[in-house]
């Protein structure tokens, strides 16, 4: 019986001797601190890695995460300078800088910096008005940042950023935005297709401008060689006509050639024969009688010209007498006298 309770007691204190040893070995991991307290006073601040404490003398508290962590909080309601309700929803990235501080000088930091985030959120945001809540997050953001990173120093925190992660303005005021974008973008395009129009009508107006230019050239250039080549045909047959030296029969010829050419066409009903044309005739009729030879009725015969010139002298002649006979027949008229 003694014993068994000999074996019992050692038992026993072998377990509580297990037992304190592993209370007094405390291993922290990388990037963790735990705090220590003697007799309910602080002691130290266990680093990480393994440690060696006083079991039932000293008390170690829960792990405090030395790692920049990020908070979301819930969106709350912020009145602007006009009046307007936003809900505003915030993201806080922060760092435990000192775990005695973090521990001891703050009951529940996460809270406290909850509460003086939203705080800080109503005292920036209320001095701005909608639309410049709305474009000015950069803004609000530096601003929260540089009051809570004063005011937690002492807690042993670190406020690395503040993003504004929502801003919810009422329905009516979403609609009202809706509307005035949709104008805004309906102002835009119709700028936008006016200035197209415009732009295609001056490029329409410009393409005109320089075909025109260049027809005009084009019409220009080819007027001008066909002056020149007209004028070169037209030296070339004056020079051709010279060098030839033609007798007129032959250009009596080419007036009798062009004739027919006159009378060409549907719309020809009335033309007008030239006086050179007629000259050209004579001149023609005038070789023709000049080469063929005469027949001897047309010899002996005078010629119409000729009787025509005798019958005019003869009566010439024979109103002579008659004239003298009435200068005769007056009272002072001499007597007449016999015949011989």
């Amino acid at each position: 019986m003694e014993t068994s309770a000999f074996l019992i007691a050692g038992l026993i204190v072998a377990l509580i001797a297990v037992f304190t040893v592993v209370r007094a070995v405390r291993i922290v991991p990388q990037a963790r601190a735990r705090n220590v307290e003697r007799l309910g006073r602080y002691h130290r601040t266990l680093n990480p890695g393994l440690s060696l404490v006083i079991p039932y003398i000293d008390r170690v508290h829960p792990v405090i995460d030395l790692r920049e962590q990020v908070v979301s909080f819930k969106p709350q309601p912020v009145i602007t300078e006009d009046n307007l309700v936003v809900e505003i929803d915030t993201v806080l990235y922060f760092q435990v800088t000192d775990p005695r501080a973090a521990f001891y000088e703050i009951a529940n930091f996460l809270q406290a910096v909850e509460q003086l985030t939203v705080t800080t959120l109503r005292n920036v945001v209320g001095s701005m008005d909608l639309e410049k809540t709305l474009t000015s997050r950069d803004t609000i953001n530096s601003q929260l940042r540089g009051v809570l990173d004063e005011a937690t120093g002492k807690w042993g925190l670190r406020v690395n950023r503040v993003e504004i992660k929502a801003i919810d303005p009422p329905q009516s005021i979403k609609d009202a935005m809706q509307k005035q974008m949709r104008a805004e973008r309906d102002k835009r395009a119709a700028i936008l297709g006016a200035e197209g129009q415009r732009q295609s009508q001056i490029l329409t107006a410009e393409g005109d401008k320089q075909a025109a230019v260049l027809r005009a050239e084009g019409n220009r250039t080819a007027a001008i060689l066909q002056a020149e080549g007209q004028s070169r045909a037209i030296d070339e047959v004056f020079q051709a006509v010279h060098r030839n030296d033609p007798d007129p029969k032959l250009l009596a010829w080419q007036y009798l050639q062009t004739l027919p050419q006159l009378a060409q066409g549907p719309g020809n009903n009335f033309w007008v024969i030239p006086s050179e044309i007629t000259a050209a005739l004579q001149g023609m009729s005038r070789a023709f009688t000049e080469v063929l030879p005469r027949s001897p009725a047309t010899v002996d015969k005078p010629s119409d010209d000729m009787a025509a010139q005798a019958a005019d002298a003869a009566k010439a002649e024979g109103a002579r007498p008659d004239a003298a006979k009435a200068e005769g027949a007056g009272p002072d008229a001499l007597p007449s006298q016999p015949p011989r």
